[in-house]
């Protein structure tokens, strides 16, 4: 059954409508829908439990992206994330592990190391219990990655620029420039090996990817001379007078609001640290927020048909937001199941009210609107 045949069943007050710019679910509720995973991710080390947070983020991801080059990076992060778990499982191998393991897969020659490197080894007993621990950790990062990865394929980031305060707007234009350059490279290394494919020339091994690897620079270089004449055109960088005081007052309460959110956010992705993570948090978000009502007076941007947040919005945030309270409810009620035993060796099982709250982050699939089979770039939109 496709996607049409199974929204064309929905009754027609819950059918989420054809996406169009004036109805697109804006970036910044992507982002807390996707953050919101990320969270839940850090609360868990139970396989069972991240296999579900991927899967969820795959299928919103496959269900509501579009053909834009943003759109393409999804697979990128799901590749990354397995080379981290490969990465954290040899590291384990070649380094040792503090956990403590009787089960013995093997022995590799162990290096001799001076007195002054106690502690580390290079080398020696492996265990399946260090190898299980490895790949616990390794997964839970790996899983952060793609919920990431998954907010950077379904937000477009031109338009997370423009809801951006005017006093982020300086670091906002840096950090989407950079966002969409690993997409635009993916697209750019694709479009060349498929060139190239056709063309009957090769496309693995060192002299295809020197060869690959020039036009795809050329093609940055190029990408980034257009955007900072367009920037100039428009005006990037012209700021308003604004008192001394003011300016002080603004940088105070913007550095601090800004410390102690991420305080606050450390706190709340600690084991420990829930108790006073979420006070510290709100206090940073307050002052945070003052400093950008104040730092946006030396702005003079206009906004050209500002993001519109709706319910169908507030839904796609809400659930990611969801996810998160559910994990953290349930790492102060059940830590056990949230983190299966390594010592001894345990099977892990499938909590059941954390999966089914894991599960509301579906949600997005089913109100965000559908984005079309084809959807061309707006010129509007390029950052």
């Amino acid at each position: 059954m496709n996607r049409s045949t199974g929204l064309a069943r929905l009754p027609h007050a819950l059918r989420a409508p054809a996406a169009s710019r004036s109805n697109a679910v804006p970036a910044g509720a992507w982002w807390l829908w996707a953050l919101g995973l990320a969270t839940a991710a850090s609360r868990t080390t139970n396989p069972l439990l991240l296999g579900l947070l991927v899967g969820v983020a795959g299928y919103v991801v496959a269900a509501r992206r579009t053909d834009a080059p943003w759109a393409r990076s999804y697979g990128a992060f799901v590749k990354l994330g397995l080379f981290v778990v490969g990465v954290r499982l040899v590291f384990s191998v070649l380094l040792g592990s503090s956990v403590p393991g009787t089960r013995l897969l093997f022995t590799l020659p162990e290096v001799p190391l001076p007195d002054w490197a106690q502690g580390v080894r290079v080398g020696g007993q492996v265990t399946a219990e260090q190898l299980v621990f490895a790949l616990y950790d390794g997964a839970k990062l790996a899983t952060l990655l793609i919920c990431v990865g998954a907010a950077n394929s379904l937000a477009n980031p031109a338009r997370l620029l423009k809801s951006l305060p005017g006093a982020l707007y300086e670091a906002g234009v840096a950090v989407v420039v950079a966002m969409t350059f690993a997409p635009n490279m993916v697209a750019d290394v694709l479009r060349l090996r498929t060139a190239r494919r056709l063309r009957g020339r090769p496309t693995g091994g060192v002299a295809a990817v020197l060869q690959i690897g020039l036009p795809v620079l050329e093609g940055a270089l190029e990408r980034s001379v257009a955007l900072a004449a367009s920037m100039d055109a428009r005006g990037y960088g012209r700021t308003a007078q604004v008192p001394p005081a003011v300016r002080h007052t603004t940088n105070a309460l913007t550095l601090g609001g800004l410390l102690g959110v991420c305080a606050g956010t450390y706190g709340l992705l600690a084991a420990q640290g829930a108790v006073y993570g979420l006070p510290l948090m709100g206090a940073g978000l307050v002052a945070a927020l003052a400093g950008l009502k104040l730092g946006g007076r030396r702005s003079v941007r206009t906004r050209y048909r500002p993001d519109r947040w709706g319910a169908r919005a507030w839904l796609v945030a809400g659930s990611g937001v969801l996810v998160a309270a559910a994990l953290i409810v349930a790492g102060s009620a059940d830590p056990e199941a949230l983190h299966p035993g390594v010592v001894p060796l345990s099977t892990p099982v499938l909590p059941l009210w954390p999966a089914a709250a894991v599960l509301a982050g579906l949600l997005p699939a089913a109100v965000a609107p559908v984005p079309p089979s084809a959807s061309p770039v707006d010129p509007e939109e390029q950052p």
